[in-house]
């Protein structure tokens, strides 16, 4: 799963790379375009982003089920269903790097788009999709919580009530985000068409 210590590094480096590709871009006379690299990694974001969405998306019938089991008092049953879930999202930290990956290059190919305003909203863009990085993170430390919790019926470790259905809510406010950052992400991009168009 996403440990803390790669958000963090995630989040230096990229908002770093964020800040001096955007300081580049504002002060450069270039008129080159829109370079390839930044279309490549525009088009590979956006589909790393929607399954990512469609991988965390999933989960939320699964949670709705983890619920009811441990309401009912299976908790073993309970317990099997979390375990498949988090097994099953493993490949999200792989989609989280692959994604971080495509933020950096976008970030570094500011200075190619001549206009301001259509640099901006690249910029909102990737903003957006490293916020979606970072929710990420949350989506996967909360489903580890939830394991834990779960794991504490059996173990003898006080759980209190409720605790089951407050963790799966904040998931699901977790995989919420994840699709208003990826949403906001797509609405910047076709700004940005819009007004490279018109450069």
């Amino acid at each position: 799963m996403i440990n803390l210590s790669r958000r963090a590094k995630i989040f230096i480096v990229f908002i770093a790379i964020v800040i001096v590709s955007a300081v580049m871009a504002w002060f450069s006379n270039k008129k080159s375009g829109v370079s390839k690299d930044f279309t490549q990694a525009r088009e590979q974001g956006a589909l790393i982003a929607q399954n990512i969405v469609t991988l965390s998306d999933q989960s939320t019938q699964d949670l709705a089920q983890v619920n009811d089991l441990d309401k009912s008092g299976k908790y073993t049953d309970a317990l099997i269903l979390t375990t498949n879930i988090v097994t099953k999202n493993q490949n999200l930290h792989d989609e989280a790097i692959s994604l971080s990956d495509q933020i950096e290059t976008m970030a570094t190919s500011l200075p190619s788009i001549s206009s301001s305003d259509a640099r901006q909203a690249a910029l909102d863009a990737i903003s957006s999709r490293l916020a979606l990085v970072s929710e990420l993170v949350n989506y996967s430390q909360d489903l580890n919580k939830l394991l834990v919790t779960l794991q504490g019926h059996f173990t003898g470790t006080t759980v209190q009530p409720g605790d089951v259905q407050t963790i799966v809510n904040q998931i699901n406010t977790d995989v919420n985000a994840i699709n208003n950052f990826n949403d906001q992400a797509q609405q910047s991009m076709v700004r940005f068409d819009t007004l490279e168009a018109k450069s």
